[in-house]
C-alpha cells in the first residue's frame, strides 16, 4: 500500500516538473514571436522608406523642368461649345502685373495668414501642416484635405494636371524645393500674388482691385484686403458681387486669421470687421460690360460647376472645358430676355434655364437682363426664390400617384380647410370653393386647398424623398411648402432639373453645364453625372398628362405654343400680411412668377421679378406673364423646323372613360351623358370595374304612321307601330305625343297618349293637315314620324267667313268652335281674323310684319301680340311692329 502511495506521489511531481518546463518554454516562444514580430515591422519600414525614397526618385526624374514664363503668367483655358468649337477663353484678358517691391505688406499679411502663414520658414513644403492633412486624409480619404504651401501652388498650376495622385504629389514636392532653391521668396510670391485665380476670369490680387473697387493697391483698405485675400479659396463663391453674404464671411474669418497670428490688433480687427462688403465696392454703374465676350450667363454656371467641384484652379492649367452649350439656343434666349417691350417697367427681372429634357445638360441660361459678369445672375443660385405652385406636382400630386396608384379621376373636396393642426384657415386666390373635383382639375386649376390635403396625406417624409430625388433639397417641412410658401428657395436651373424627369419616363440627371474637360497633356475627366430613375414611368406620364391641360385649360395658356405636346405650371408668391401692410401693397402685387415646362426634347423653366425682393409685381400681361411670354418665345425657337416627339403613354398606364364628378370612380356607360364622361388615367390594374348604370339616351321613332279620313263621322284615324325599349332602361314608360298642324300653319298639340292610335275629329274639307307623332320618355324625346293628309272638297256654308262682316271684326275673338276638337285643337283661332293678325299660337313670325303685331290700336288687342307677351314659340323674334299700340314692341326679341 505504501509503494503504491509513494509512486502516486511521484508521479504527480513528475507532472507538475513537466508542466512548469512547458510553461517556461511558451514563455520564451512567445517573446521570440513579438521579437520577430517588431523586426519584420522595422525591416518593413525600412524597406517602404527605400522604396519609398526610390519611387520618389523616380517620379522626381519625370518631372517637368521649371519655365519662368509658366510660372509668371497663367495659361488660358478654352471653353467649347457642345460643337467644340470655342466661344471663349479664360485668362486672357489684361492682368495688372504688380512688382513685389509694390505689394502692400498688409495686403501681404492678409494673404499669407490665410494661404501660408509659414511661407517665409519653410523650404516649400510644410511638414508641420503636412502632418496634419495626412492625419485627415487617413480619416476621409487621400486627398481629401490638401496642405499645399504658396510654393506648390504656383508648381501646381503652372506644370502638373489637377489629378490627385501619388506621382502628382511626389512631382509637386520636388519642383517645390527646387524653385525655392532657384528663386527667392519674394520672386516666389510675386508669381502666386500675380497669377492666382481671383473670381471667374480675373487672375491676379491687383487685377482684382481693380475689378472689384476700382482702386490700386495702395488705395485699399484693410476690410477690402482681407475680402481679396479670401478670394482664391472659392473664387466665384465668394464674389461679392453675387453673394456678398458669403463673401462677408469670408472676409471677416481672414480678419479673425490676421489678429491670430498678430498681423492686426483687435480694434483693427473689429473695426474692419463692422463694414459692411458691399460699402466700398465698384457701382454697379461703373461695372466694365465686357462686351468683347459671348455668352456670359453661361459661362458663369460653368465656372460656378468647376468651384464646386473643386476644380477652380484648372482655369490656370490650359484646360479646355467641353460644355452643352447650344449656341442658337443661347441667342435665342439672350434675344428674348433682353426685349424691354415685355416688362412693366426698367428695373424688372428675369432667369432662364434651358435643359435637354432627356440628358439634363444645360444648353442655355438667360442670367438676366443686360447681363454683363459682374451683376446678378438670375438663373443660378445667386437668385434663389420661393417657387409658389410650381412646387405642386413635386410634393403634392406626384408623390401620391407614385407612393398611392392615385389615378387622375380621384376626388378631393375643394372646401373651407385649415392647415392641420392648426385654428389658420387656407384660402384658394379666388377665395372660392369647387367642391368635390379630380386631382386633374384641382391641379390644371391649381388650387391651394386641395394641394394641401394631398400633401398631407402623402406625409411629410414621403414628399421629402420624392423632392430630393429631383434635386430639391428640404429639411423640417410644414403643409405651407405644398403651395409654395415657407423657406424653401430654388433657381430655375434646380426646378428645371425637377421637371425634366416628368418628361423624361421618370429619369433624372442632375443639371450640368460642363460634360468633360480635357487637361494639356490630352488626358480627360468626365464631369457629366449619371442619370438615375427617381419615379415610376407611371407617375411622370400622369403628372405630364395633367400639366398639358394647364396649358389647354388652366393658368399657362399664354405659354402655349400651336401644335406642339407640352406640359408645365405657373406659380406666383405672396408677400405676407405685415409686409404688405408697410409697403402698402395691393392685394394682386406679388414678388415672384414663375413658369416651368417641358416637351420631349427640351424643358424650361423661368422666373421674373425683381432683385429686391420687396419691389413688387403690379401688373398681369407685362408683370406675371413674363415667365409664360418668354417660355412662348424661346420654345418656339427651339422646335422651328422639327419634328418634337409626343409623350408616349407607357404600358403601366391604362386610359378609361369614368363617370366625372364620381366617388368612388365608376366607368362610363354608353348612355352616358357626353357631358358626364372624362377620360381618364390609371396605373395598371387600377382600373375600377363599376360601371354606371346603362339606360336608354335617345328614343327611336314611331314607325308605320297612317292617316286616314272616314267621310261618315267626319274624322281622321292615326295608327303607328312602335318596338318598346326595356322599361328598366328607361326613365318613365313610353308615351306618344300627337299634334297637328293645318295648312302649314304651326303644329297644335292634340293629346298625349300610351296608345297606338288616336282619332281626330272635326275635320273640314279643302284644308290639309299633318300629323306628327313623337315617342317621350321623361325628359328624352325622339324625331317625330310624320304624314300629310288632304281632305278635299268645300262645305256649302262657310263657317269661317260671315256674309256680314267680311273684314271687319273689329278686334273680336273667333274662337270658332267647330266641331269636336277634344280640346286639342283650336280650329277657330287659325280662321280668317282679319286685322287681329295671330294668335300668339304661331309668333315665327312674330313681329316681322307690323301689320300681324296688333290691332292697328282698337279696343282691348285681345286677338294680336300687341299686349307684350311673346309668343309661345318664338324663333325669329322681330323689332316689333309698326301700327300697334305702345304695349306692342316686346314680342319676343327679349326672350
Amino acid at each position: 500500500m505504501s509503494d503504491q502511495t509513494k509512486s502516486r506521489a511521484a508521479r504527480r511531481q513528475q507532472m507538475e516538473a513537466e508542466k512548469r518546463r512547458g510553461k517556461n518554454k511558451q514563455k520564451k516562444n512567445g517573446a521570440g514571436i513579438i521579437k520577430k514580430i517588431i523586426l519584420g515591422i522595422v525591416a518593413l519600414g525600412f524597406a517602404i522608406l527605400i522604396g519609398g525614397a526610390g519611387l520618389f526618385a523616380f517620379y522626381a526624374s519625370s518631372a517637368p523642368d521649371l519655365d519662368e514664363s509658366l510660372l509668371k503668367d497663367p495659361i488660358t483655358a478654352d471653353v467649347a461649345d457642345r460643337n467644340g468649337n470655342v466661344f471663349m477663353k479664360l485668362g486672357a484678358e489684361k492682368r495688372e502685373f504688380v512688382p513685389y517691391d509694390q505689394i502692400p505688406k498688409e495686403m501681404e499679411s492678409a494673404i499669407l495668414a490665410t494661404e501660408d502663414v509659414r511661407f517665409y520658414k519653410h523650404h516649400g513644403m510644410d511638414f508641420w501642416r503636412l502632418g496634419g492633412a495626412v492625419l485627415a486624409n487617413f480619416r476621409s480619404g487621400f486627398g481629401s484635405q490638401g496642405a499645399s504651401t504658396l510654393t506648390q501652388q504656383v508648381i501646381k498650376n503652372s506644370f502638373l494636371s489637377e489629378e490627385k495622385t501619388l506621382k502628382r504629389k511626389a512631382q509637386e514636392a520636388w519642383l517645390a524645393f527646387k524653385l525655392e532653391n532657384e528663386y527667392d521668396k519674394e520672386q516666389i510670391f510675386e508669381m502666386y500674388f500675380n497669377k492666382v485665380l481671383m473670381s471667374g476670369r480675373i487672375h491676379g490680387f491687383g487685377t482684382a482691385a481693380n475689378y472689384f473697387y476700382g482702386k490700386d493697391l495702395n488705395e485699399l483698405e484693410l476690410h477690402e484686403m482681407a475680402m481679396l485675400a479670401g478670394l482664391p479659396q472659392s473664387p466665384n463663391g465668394y464674389n461679392p458681387f453675387k453673394n456678398p453674404e458669403r463673401a462677408e464671411k469670408r472676409r471677416n474669418i481672414v480678419l479673425s486669421l490676421m489678429y491670430k497670428h498678430e498681423k492686426i490688433t483687435k480694434e483693427q480687427m473689429e473695426e474692419a470687421k463692422a463694414v459692411p462688403v458691399t460699402a466700398t465696392l465698384l457701382p454697379e454703374d461703373q461695372r466694365d460690360d465686357n462686351t468683347n465676350s459671348q455668352y456670359l450667363a453661361y459661362a458663369d454656371i460653368v465656372l460656378d460647376e468647376l468651384e464646386a467641384a473643386g476644380m477652380a484652379d484648372l482655369i490656370s492649367e490650359g484646360i479646355t472645358i467641353h460644355t452643352a452649350l447650344d449656341p442658337e439656343a443661347q441667342k435665342s434666349v439672350e434675344k428674348a430676355i433682353n426685349n424691354a417691350a415685355i416688362y412693366e417697367s426698367e428695373d424688372m427681372q428675369a432667369g432662364m434655364t434651358v435643359l435637354d429634357t432627356k440628358t439634363g445638360e444645360i444648353v442655355a441660361i438667360g442670367g438676366g437682363r443686360n447681363f454683363t459678369g459682374r451683376n446678378w445672375n438670375f438663373a443660378s443660385g445667386d437668385n434663389l426664390r420661393q417657387p409658389g405652385s410650381v412646387i405642386k406636382p413635386i410634393l403634392s400630386y406626384g408623390p401620391i400617384i407614385e407612393n398611392e396608384s392615385w389615378s387622375t379621376a380621384h376626388t378631393v373636396v375643394d372646401e373651407p380647410y385649415k392647415y392641420k393642426g392648426t385654428d389658420i384657415s387656407i384660402r384658394n386666390v379666388d377665395g372660392k370653393y369647387l367642391g368635390p373635383i379630380s386631382i386633374r382639375e384641382a391641379l390644371y386649376r391649381s388650387r391651394n386647398i386641395p394641394a394641401i390635403k394631398v400633401f398631407e396625406e402623402v406625409g411629410t417624409k414621403r414628399a421629402r424623398e420624392f423632392a430630393g430625388k429631383l434635386g430639391l433639397e428640404y429639411g423640417d417641412m410644414t403643409s405651407t411648402l405644398a403651395i409654395g410658401g415657407g423657406d424653401a428657395e430654388f433657381s430655375t436651373i434646380q426646378m428645371a432639373g425637377a421637371y425634366a424627369p416628368f418628361g423624361n419616363g421618370g429619369i433624372y440627371t442632375k443639371p450640368h453645364a460642363v460634360k468633360k474637360i480635357t487637361f494639356r497633356d490630352g488626358t480627360e475627366r468626365n464631369l457629366a453625372p449619371d442619370p438615375k430613375t427617381v419615379m415610376k414611368d407611371s407617375t411622370a406620364y400622369m403628372v405630364t398628362d395633367i400639366l398639358r391641360d394647364v396649358i389647354s385649360y388652366g393658368t399657362g395658356k399664354t405659354a402655349n405654343v400651336q401644335g406642339l405636346d407640352m406640359a408645365g405650371k405657373t406659380g406666383t408668391t405672396n408677400y405676407d400680411a405685415k409686409t404688405m401692410k408697410e409697403k402698402g401693397m395691393k392685394n394682386t402685387d406679388v414678388p415672384d412668377s414663375w413658369f416651368t415646362g417641358y416637351t420631349t426634347e427640351y424643358t424650361i423653366s423661368v422666373w421674373g421679378g425683381y432683385k429686391d425682393f420687396k419691389t413688387p409685381i403690379t401688373t398681369y400681361d407685362k408683370g406675371r406673364y413674363v415667365p409664360q411670354i418668354l417660355f412662348r418665345t424661346v420654345m418656339t425657337d427651339l422646335v422651328a423646323g422639327k419634328n418634337t416627339p409626343h409623350f408616349k403613354k407607357p404600358s403601366s398606364v391604362e386610359e378609361a372613360v369614368i363617370v366625372k364628378g364620381s366617388n368612388p370612380t365608376i366607368l362610363a356607360s354608353n348612355s352616358t351623358p357626353d357631358a358626364l364622361k372624362s377620360t381618364e388615367l390609371f396605373v395598371r390594374g387600377t382600373v375600377p370595374t363599376e360601371m354606371d348604370e346603362e339606360v336608354i339616351t335617345e328614343l327611336d321613332a314611331p314607325s308605320g304612321l297612317t292617316a286616314e279620313y272616314d267621310a261618315e263621322s267626319n274624322s281622321v284615324a292615326l295608327n303607328w307601330s312602335y318596338d318598346d325599349p326595356d322599361a328598366l332602361m328607361l326613365p318613365e314608360p313610353v308615351q306618344f305625343s300627337v299634334s297637328v298642324a293645318v295648312d302649314g300653319g304651326e303644329p297644335q298639340n292634340m293629346t298625349t297618349t300610351s296608345e297606338h292610335a288616336v282619332t281626330f275629329s272635326g275635320v273640314e274639307l279643302g284644308r290639309t293637315y299633318v300629323f306628327s307623332v313623337t315617342a317621350i320618355s321623361g325628359e328624352i324625346e325622339s324625331s317625330p314620324a310624320s304624314t300629310s293628309l288632304l281632305i278635299e272638297g268645300q262645305t256649302e256654308d262657310d263657317p269661317w267667313m260671315d256674309e256680314n262682316d267680311e273684314n271687319d271684326n273689329n278686334g273680336e275673338n273667333n274662337n270658332g268652335d267647330s266641331g269636336n276638337n277634344n280640346g286639342n285643337w283650336n280650329n277657330g283661332n287659325n280662321g280668317d281674323n282679319g286685322d287681329n293678325g295671330n294668335n300668339g299660337n304661331n309668333s315665327n313670325n312674330n313681329g316681322n310684319n307690323g301689320s300681324n303685331n296688333g290691332n292697328d290700336g282698337d279696343a282691348d288687342n285681345s286677338g294680336g301680340d300687341g299686349s307684350g307677351n311673346p309668343g309661345d314659340e318664338t324663333t325669329n323674334p322681330g323689332t316689333g311692329g309698326d301700327d300697334g299700340s305702345g304695349d306692342g314692341t316686346d314680342d319676343g326679341s327679349n326672350r
